[in-house]
C-alpha cells in the first residue's frame, strides 16, 4: 500500500492501482470538486471498479481538468486586459493631478513674487 502526501493529507492507494493508472491517481488527487474523503473512497473502490468505469471516471475528470484550464486561461485573459485599462486610467489620473499640484505651485510662486514685490515697494 502506497501513501501519497497532498496538502497535508496522506492518501492510501493500492501499489497496483498507482502502478496501472497512475495518470487517474493523479487527477483524483488534484480536483478541487472532490473532498479528500471522496478522493479516499475512489482510491479504496478502485480495486473493485471494472474497466469501463474506471475509464468513464477517467474521462470526467480529465475533462473537469481542461475545462478548468480553459476557464483559467480566459479569466487570466480578463484579468489582464482589466489591469492593462486600470493602469492607463490611474496613469491618466496621476498625470492630471501632476498637472494640479505643478499649476498650483506656479500660481503660489507668482503670489509669492507679487507679494514681494509689494514689500520691497512699500520699504522705499
Amino acid at each position: 500500500m502506497a501513501e501519497i502526501n497532498h496538502n497535508w493529507k496522506i492518501f492510501n492507494v493500492s501499489d497496483e492501482m498507482q502502478a496501472q493508472y497512475n495518470e487517474l491517481v493523479k487527477l483524483i488527487i488534484e480536483t478541487e470538486s472532490m473532498d479528500d474523503d471522496e478522493k479516499q473512497y475512489w482510491f479504496d473502490i478502485m480495486p473493485s471498479m471494472t474497466d469501463d468505469q474506471i475509464d468513464r471516471l477517467f474521462n470526467i475528470l480529465d475533462t473537469e481538468k481542461k475545462k478548468l484550464e480553459a476557464l483559467e486561461e480566459k479569466y487570466q485573459t480578463e484579468i489582464k486586459k482589466l489591469n492593462e485599462k486600470h493602469l492607463i486610467e490611474w496613469q491618466e489620473f496621476q498625470m492630471k493631478d501632476s498637472k494640479q499640484k505643478i499649476k498650483a505651485a506656479q500660481d503660489s510662486e507668482s503670489e509669492d513674487d507679487a507679494d514681494d514685490v509689494l514689500k520691497m515697494l512699500n520699504d522705499l
